[in-house]
């Protein structure tokens, strides 16, 4: 199998998806301009299959070829014209989504996509060549377990696209919803929602964290606490999507303070140690 999937982004999503697409047979440039990031992706991509083997969900023969499938590339420029798939999983800002995706437009996939969770498919289109092959995959993480992508049908999305888009949902494994090209879509608006609730549940000293999260899990069942959740995706992340969701929909979505405040303090959750909660080597304490 030659089929060939790009990802942009090696930071926690695009790792993930990058991950699914070479176990689903994909051959895969995983490209990064920053070289430490880089090294750390590849590290944690060969960390993933091991632990895929441990938990008997790939045989070690399957690991190997899935290791061989995935190439580090450090520019766009390096990739060859015409691959299946590109997908854009750079942060949650416009300037930087439109000034990667123009760049793979140049590329000519067959299908191209940006990992978004917040941001209108017709505010990126115009970065693009084409637009009628440009399509949003919202991925959840971590992507490997999260069964659910968002398939976001863009103003100029040809049905086709969409087609194609729910089609290699199917082949990486993934259950899809199709929604509308609204701000936040389905996943995000409810989510994010929770989410800040939350968060200002803690700031007027409601419960402790770990109290809130154990409230939603028990009580509602939810696999996983607001709180928790919000340190998993990255506080950084969740600004993000906040402001955008503010700037769309007014001050409900407006991020409380104590969220900015995280943030600039360079608690980001899970992958800087701290966040609502303390994590070591990736462990929740």
């Amino acid at each position: 199998m030659n089929d060939r999937f790009v990802v942009v982004g090696a930071g926690t999503m695009g790792l993930g998806i990058a991950y699914v697409a070479a176990t689903a047979g994909y051959r895969v440039d995983l490209v990064e301009v920053d070289p430490d990031r880089a090294a750390s992706a590849g590290g944690a991509f060969g960390r993933l299959l091991d632990r895929a083997v441990e938990r008997g969900k790939l045989s070690a023969d399957e690991a190997e070829q899935g290791r061989g499938r995935l190439t580090l590339r450090s520019d766009l420029a390096e990739v060859a014209d015409g691959p299946d798939v590109i997908v854009e999983a750079v942060p949650e800002r416009v300037d930087l989504k439109r000034s990667v995706l123009a760049a793979a437009a140049e590329r000519r996939p067959a299908l191209l996509a940006t990992n978004t969770s917040s941001i209108p498919i017709a505010e990126l289109a115009g970065a693009v060549t084409d637009p009628a092959r440009f399509i949003g995959l919202h991925f959840f993480n971590p992507v490997w377990a999260m069964a659910l992508i968002e398939v976001v049908v863009g103003p100029a999305t040809a049905p086709e696209t969409t087609e194609a888009a729910v089609a290699l949902a199917g082949r990486l494994g993934k259950d899809p919803v199709v929604v509308r090209d609204l701000p936040g879509f389905a996943t995000s608006r409810l989510g994010v929602t929770l989410g800040l609730e939350a968060i200002r549940m803690v700031e007027d000293g409601v419960a402790a964290p770990a109290d809130i999260d154990k409230a939603m899990v028990l009580g509602y069942r939810h696999p996983v606490g607001p709180l928790e959740l919000t340190d998993l995706v990255g506080l950084d992340v969740r600004l993000d999507i906040a402001r955008t969701l503010q700037s769309a929909y007014g001050d409900r979505f407006a991020p409380p303070p104590l969220l900015e405040a995280m943030v600039e303090q360079g608690r980001l959750g899970k992958k800087s140690g701290h966040g609502f909660y303390r994590w070591v080597d990736g462990v929740k304490q």
